[in-house]
């Protein structure tokens, strides 16, 4: 009889957790300092990874944070064949990626270029957009500023096999 009892106060706590509502945390985020590592097999992998970056900027600029853009410390290195969507003469092709990372970095995010990688696709210095810098190496500079301490995301990007309404 005990475990019967037992059973049902069980079941109805389960029901009970099952109608509860999730509640909202505001985690108490401070300016950051953050590292994105941007080495992409399909150069139009980089409009997803920006997402990436509107997702950390635009909670951390609004209610309850309110973190100034140039308070936050972001990076980003390219090193892959999205290299190709900043190349000047690429403009018209990757004009919607190019546009919004000159909007991030009018906020202050730093892109980076790695020179190995510039060479490998024929680029020099000239050939990128003008908010772009060239740095000697992209293993070099991911180490360099995890050694500042940097929180380092690599964006893994996927292809969604299922639209969210029929999942949801």
């Amino acid at each position: 009889m005990r475990h019967i009892i037992s059973a049902i106060l069980i079941g109805l706590l389960a029901c009970n957790t099952a109608i509860a509502a999730g509640k909202l945390e505001y985690t108490p985020y401070t300016a950051p300092k953050t590292l994105y590592d941007f080495y992409f097999d399909d150069p139009e992998y980089i409009n997803s990874a920006l997402y990436w970056l509107r997702s950390q900027i635009n909670p951390l600029m609004e209610e309850p944070y309110n973190i100034q853009p140039e308070d936050m410390k972001i990076v980003v290195v390219i090193h892959g064949t999205e290299i190709a969507t900043i190349a000047t003469k690429n403009y018209s092709k990757y004009q919607t990626a190019v546009d919004r990372m000159r909007y991030y970095a009018s906020l202050g995010v730093d892109f980076r270029v790695c020179a190995l990688a510039a060479e490998e696709y024929g680029y020099s210095v000239n050939d990128f957009q003008d908010f772009i810098k060239v740095v000697p190496s992209a293993m070099a500079e991911l180490s360099y500023w995890q050694q500042q301490g940097y929180a380092l995301i690599t964006p893994r990007i996927l292809i969604r096999q299922h639209s969210i309404e029929s999942i949801r």
